[in-house]
């Protein structure tokens, strides 16, 4: 999966708009990212093009398989790395802000370590 990290990004956004709300606009898409509404337009036609979502009829974004996995991967990828920051006594806000930073870029390797000593 060779995808850019606004795209994930994106799909994560999707899936934490879909595991809240129960359901993903490009407004809410566009208030979580703090982007504008073209912006989300662009992007969400280009994860549309490449498989990643499907739109409805009533404008409710849906992950697709192949957008789910990569959602879920950097969502969990940004949990883990929240908890593990605040466990090292970084406030809740800057772990957050800092876990969105790392997680696309963190090796799997480096990453698996940290879930281990979690653990």
């Amino acid at each position: 999966m060779n995808i850019y990290e606004s795209a994930e990004d994106y799909l994560e956004q999707i899936l934490m708009l879909l595991e809240n709300k129960g359901h993903a606009r490009s407004i809410d898409i566009a208030a979580g990212l703090n982007v504008s509404k073209p912006s989300v337009s662009v992007a969400m036609k280009k994860l549309r093009e490449n498989g990643y979502i499907t739109m409805g009829e009533d404008n409710n974004i849906s992950l697709t398989d192949q957008g789910y996995a990569i959602a879920r991967r950097i969502y969990d990828r940004h949990k883990t790395l929240t908890h593990f920051f605040m466990q090292l006594g970084v406030d809740p806000e800057t772990a957050r802000a800092d876990a969105c930073k790392v997680e696309h870029d963190l090796s799997e390797e480096t990453y698996q370590a940290i879930c281990r000593q979690m653990k």
